[in-house]
């Protein structure tokens, strides 16, 4: 430290707050200040337009929440647009893996700890709950490197790309009839022609 910067920590004293040079405001004050609306409208015509800007917003969002789910693309989150991101989310659905049932062994297993015996309990604990684990893993690893290299190589001009082996494996994670957007290729099915369509 420099000797100024000692010498004025030296004539304050210990445990004193300075001054803030303005005066703590009353309470009421400060409550009467919470309780007004923050865009409360003045004149009717104001007001018919707040309400139509809110209508419009929630318009769009049902919009959104109903179009997402059929597939249009002008209603997809950013991170799920462009040819890469769709061959990653194909590549994911045309094939079967232990992965899309996590959330229900997961459930199996939480009842069975609470429910079954000690012994049961031990094996659930020790054998079954790392196998499922080392099962995950593997394949997110697996399904990440696949789409990943493919993408590489077909889309390398995507602004995409980045993230899209982490953005397959936590694909595979969700259940089959819950994923957004909607699966375009059935399991076993070929996508060759839906990644281009």
């Amino acid at each position: 430290m420099t000797g100024a910067a000692e010498s004025a920590e030296g004539s304050q004293q210990k445990g004193l707050t300075p001054k803030k040079g303005v005066p703590t405001p009353k309470r009421r004050d400060s409550q009467a200040e919470l309780r007004r609306p923050l865009n409360a409208p003045q004149t009717r015509k104001e007001a018919y337009r707040q309400y139509r800007e809110r209508r419009a917003r929630e318009q769009q969002r049902t919009a959104q929440k109903s179009g997402a789910p059929k597939g249009e693309e002008r209603y997809f989150r950013p991170q799920d647009f462009g040819p890469a991101r769709a061959y990653a989310r194909d590549a994911v659905d045309s094939r079967r893996s232990l992965s899309e049932y996590f959330l229900y062994f997961s459930l199996v297993i939480i009842v069975m700890l609470i429910a079954a015996p000690v012994e049961i309990q031990a094996a659930i604990t020790y054998i079954a709950w790392p196998v499922m684990m080392v099962t995950i893993v593997v394949e997110g690893i697996f399904i990440a490197r696949r789409v990943k290299k493919y993408a590489d190589e077909h889309f390398p001009n995507d602004d995409n790309l980045r993230g899209i082996g982490l953005y397959a494996a936590t694909r595979q994670l969700q259940i089959r009839r819950l994923r957004l957007p909607k699966p375009r290729v059935k399991p076993g099915e070929p996508i060759g022609k839906a990644a281009k369509g």
